[in-house]
């Protein structure tokens, strides 16, 4: 793989020779290769350079997703408006900064994929994703036209790591040994033991695959140099993407050293950036938030404490979905000999419980009044709103007397949408706005509305989504109180008013 690039010595050379039987043992990563192709292709295109670019990018779901996120990033707010098309995204960025981000992309997608046999690699990898961030926040604090460039030249940095970890994890563990004997890095130590350093080794890997010159150019490591010295594009992004990727190795235990050796990297290269050191730490403060949602396994994610939460929610939806469960069969149990109302009164609870409600609600129709009124809740508060909670039967066009209508379970996700507030009644604004996210259990007897069960979630609680399991358990408990109300031939109205 690695043989068109010759080191400059022989021990380098044999390294680079027993890297590139590795590479074909495991299969040259072929996926990436593919990508490689159509990619370039695309970028060097002349009468349809825009088009093949879309049809190579729309061609995986991924890059699809990642492209449109960065044409509507604050890097191109300049365009104010949405851009919801590859098409577009295109024209917005341009086809080599969209191929320069595909290619990073694709080489980290490959490589993380497949990376089974080791952590090693994947914490390699993903420091190579952080250090993109970073690139990525700065640039956009420089207002730089070479942004893109600078991102995925920050993720190709450390390729030499990368390449090492993924395909001779042995000869990485030898490395890392050599090095902490003497006390240096294993950047430091590369030389002694592989007869090339970790930047050749990323170097090589670059030139087989064909990469723009432009990318190995602003692979590069760059020193810090005096202020006031102008930098070519070139260079810049060199500098850009050597401090990325040194702040990635330092941002990664989210410890009190790596953030005062963040503080010199920074003080060290905001001449050579142009952007001063605390508008730079105020970027990678920025990259550090995104960080922790994007990235799995760096302590600055706090992966742990994010398993924790999945686990605990996940174990919360469980046992919910077990009280549902046995409120449905204890509806079951006295089907013939509870009234509506006391069916009413179980599924209200149950729901109440089992998904964890702010608020529960039973609203009845009383047919002499012609008025929908609550009758029973649960919740704090609730009781001292009842009153207010009365609204004519006749049909108004909003989301309660739809429901009644459809007959069917309705979730509403968010009910402070704008383009959703037209649909809510005054009653509701008046006394149950706190809520971000509600459920209606429309009650149907001979084919009439009867009432319906009311249940929300405030902004306490994080966003809502309701399983297929839920709406399932949902309607069999309809359904068993729309029993129990056609069986006495009745309503519910006239069971509560009982």
């Amino acid at each position: 793989m690695i043989n068109s690039y010759k080191a400059s010595t022989a021990l380098g050379n044999k390294t680079l020779s027993e890297l590139g039987d590795c590479t074909r043992r495991r299969g040259d990563m072929p996926g990436f290769a593919k990508a490689i192709t159509a990619i370039l292709g695309a970028m060097r295109g002349e009468d349809e350079q825009e088009f093949n670019m879309t049809r190579t990018v729309l061609s995986d779901p991924v890059l699809t997703q990642k492209v449109l996120r960065l044409a509507n990033s604050g890097m191109y707010s300049a365009f104010g408006q949405h851009v919801n098309t590859v098409s577009k995204a295109v024209l917005v960025l341009g086809t080599e900064a969209i191929g320069h981000l595909a290619l990073g992309l694709k080489l980290i997608e490959e490589l993380a994929t497949t990376s089974t046999d080791t952590t090693v690699a994947h914490i390699e990898m993903e420091k190579a994703v952080l250090a993109g961030l970073v690139a990525q926040q700065i640039a956009y604090t420089a207002e730089s036209r070479h942004g893109e460039e600078a991102v995925v030249c920050s993720m190709l940095h450390t390729l030499g790591r990368m390449m090492l970890t993924y395909y001779m994890p042995e000869r990485w563990n030898e490395l890392q040994r050599l090095a902490d004997q003497d006390g240096r890095t294993v950047e430091e130590a590369a030389p002694e033991l592989l007869g090339v350093s970790l930047e050749e080794v990323g170097h090589a890997a670059a030139v087989h695959w064909g990469l723009p010159k432009s990318l190995l150019n602003g692979m590069r490591t760059l020193a810090p140099v005096e202020a006031g010295e102008e930098l070519s594009p070139a260079d810049w992004i060199a500098a850009l993407s050597t401090m990325a990727a040194r702040c990635a190795e330092s941002l990664w235990h989210d410890d009190a050293d790596g953030a005062e050796k963040v503080k010199q990297l920074t003080e060290s290269y905001a001449g050579m950036l142009g952007v001063e050191a605390p508008n730079l730490i105020h970027a990678i403060e920025q990259a550090k938030v995104i960080a922790a949602n994007d990235l799995t396994i760096a302590p600055l994610s706090r992966p742990a404490e994010r398993r924790a939460k999945a686990l605990a929610k996940t174990r919360q939806r469980a046992a919910g979905n077990k009280i549902l469960l046995s409120g449905l069969s204890d509806m079951r149990d006295v089907l013939d000999s509870a009234s509506p109302g006391q069916m009413v009164q179980i599924a209200l609870e149950t729901v109440y419980k089992g998904l964890d409600f702010s608020r529960a609600v039973a609203f009845v129709r009383n047919r002499k009044e012609n008025k929908y009124a609550a009758k029973i809740s649960f919740g704090e508060g609730t009781r001292e709103l009842l009153s207010a909670m009365t609204f004519d039967d006749a049909y108004e066009p909003n989301v309660f007397h739809a429901a009644l209508n459809s007959d069917r379970v309705i979730f509403i996700e968010n009910a402070h949408d704008a383009k959703f507030s037209a649909k809510l009644p005054l009653w509701w604004r008046s006394s149950l706005a706190e809520a971000r996210s509600f459920v209606i259990l429309p009650l149907s007897a001979n084919g009439q509305p009867a009432g319906f069960l009311y249940g929300d979630w405030d902004e306490s609680f994080p966003p809502i989504q309701l399983s297929q399991t839920e709406f399932s358990l949902l309607n069999d408990m309809r359904a068993m109180v729309v029993r129990a109300v056609e069986r006495r031939h009745g309503v519910v109205s006239e069971a509560v008013a009982r």
